[in-house]
């Protein structure tokens, strides 16, 4: 009986998230660090947010024009070697979270966002 009670207080603690997805997709422009073409190249990204709580979809949606731009701006300032490799990636993926954190803090008082998920994510070098 003791070992019941325990599951179910375990139960009671744990936390409900919610996701939000950014949409439409984000298409945006890195420089190709290749120095003979200084040309362009896109990146196309799906996202979600893991919200901490289902209260913040509200916000979410709300501010989701601030964090797209946010999003954007960091993808800008990228060389195509992080932008192409999988470590890169993923170090993008956290300056993200990281940025989106600190803005959503600003604007709302919480940072509400538990994690970044690109669930898409395709690029191309010019």
């Amino acid at each position: 009986m003791g070992y019941q009670g325990s599951i179910f207080a375990q139960d009671q603690v744990r936390k409900t998230y919610a996701y939000f997805s950014l949409e439409p997709d984000i298409v945006t422009n890195f420089l190709n660090s290749n120095t003979s073409s200084r040309k362009l190249g896109y990146v196309r990204l799906s996202i979600e947010l893991m919200l901490n709580d289902p209260e913040y979809l509200e916000a979410a949606e709300h501010h989701s024009p601030l964090l797209k731009a946010a999003i954007i701006d960091i993808f800008g300032r990228q060389p195509a070697e992080k932008v192409t490799s999988l470590t890169g990636r993923e170090d993008i993926r956290r300056t993200c979270l990281e940025t989106l954190r600190e803005l959503m803090l600003r604007e709302t008082g919480s940072e509400m966002i538990n994690e970044v998920i690109f669930t898409k994510y395709i690029h191309h070098q010019g």
